[in-house]
């Protein structure tokens, strides 16, 4: 272990993949103070100074103390919005909402460490149609794609590709009828367009790209983890998120042209980490889907015993 700090996490009180970095940091007897965004500023206090050129000053929680310059890495895991006092009205919620942000968030962003992942690069690298352009450029094949809002335009593309699929541009998640729901990648049925309801808002549709399997690849650092993902029911075959409890796993090497595209992508993106996911076709083709900047991992871990939590925990440790 080398002497150089404090790692600070920054996860919900519920994240089962900041557990395992945490466990792993702590066996290492590497420091560690986890906080969440939602805690400031109700549950945690800072002051901190300009002095010379870095800032100097604490953050605690009522229980544990944190010298800010002490701090030598940042796990960002999806912090969530801060909790503001009760009693604000709604103009004073959005002022101290931003102002929490860019006050408490751009201190820590100020920072001189090493973040996984840089929380502006990770937001830059969730827009889907980012991640498509720099993945075809960075020489990985995507998939052909349309973003519309216009259901004729949707009609023509589905006239001129085939078979589609349509997906969200982020996770949609809520409640319905007291039970957890999720909108995973659908295939669209091509008699249903045009559809009135795609003038709605933004929606994405791709061709269907015929599947042996899917690979979730892993990056951590210089280090790739690949694994295939076989899916062995009708709607995991769709979406393997869909359902897990259909899937085997087989731990695989992807092609040194793909490795190549994969770490080029990552440069561009300014990232330390992705989640990446893959088509792999019958002839053998590794097809680009998309890059999930905090994409979790533990399932992967668990199902194949790849060392992805080790080399997070050196990454944060400092150790290349």
């Amino acid at each position: 272990m080398t002497d150089a700090g404090t790692v600070l996490v920054l996860a919900g009180r519920f994240d089962p993949t900041a557990d395992l970095a945490i466990e792993e940091l702590n066996r290492r007897a590497v420091p560690v103070f986890r906080a969440d965004v939602s805690e400031f500023p109700v549950g945690l206090a800072l002051a901190a100074g300009l002095t010379g050129n870095g800032w100097r000053g604490t953050l605690g929680n009522g229980r544990r103390t944190l010298q800010l310059e002490r701090v030598r890495s940042v796990y960002c895991r999806r912090p969530t919005r801060p909790r503001l006092p009760e009693g604000l009205s709604a103009d004073a919620r959005k002022v101290a909402e931003r102002e929490a942000r860019l006050g408490f968030g751009g201190l820590l962003t100020a920072l001189p460490c090493r973040w996984l992942s840089p929380p502006g690069n990770a937001a830059d690298a969730e827009h889907k149609p980012l991640q498509l352009r720099i993945a075809a450029e960075s020489g990985l094949s995507v998939p052909r794609t349309l973003i519309t809002n216009d259901p004729d335009a949707a009609k023509r593309f589905a006239d001129d590709i085939g078979r589609l699929v349509h997906k969200p541009f982020y996770p949609v998640r809520g409640i319905v009828d007291g039970s957890t729901a999720a909108v995973y990648t659908s295939v669209v049925d091509p008699e249903l367009l045009p559809h009135p309801d795609i003038a709605t808002t933004a929606h994405l549709f791709q061709e269907w790209v015929p599947k042996a399997h899917e690979v979730r690849l892993t990056t951590v650092g210089d280090r790739l983890f690949a694994a295939e993902i076989h899916a062995d029911s009708e709607r995991g075959h769709v979406d393997w998120r869909s359902d897990y409890e259909s899937h085997t796993y087989r731990v695989c090497e992807p092609p040194v042209e793909v490795a190549a595209a994969v770490y080029r992508m990552l440069d561009r993106l300014g990232l330390p980490y992705g989640a990446f996911d893959f088509v792999v076709t019958p002839e053998g083709e590794w097809v680009f889907l998309e890059v999930n900047p905090s994409g979790q991992y533990g399932f992967i871990e668990v199902a194949t015993g790849m060392s992805i939590t080790a080399a997070i925990a050196d990454y944060l440790e400092g150790e290349t």
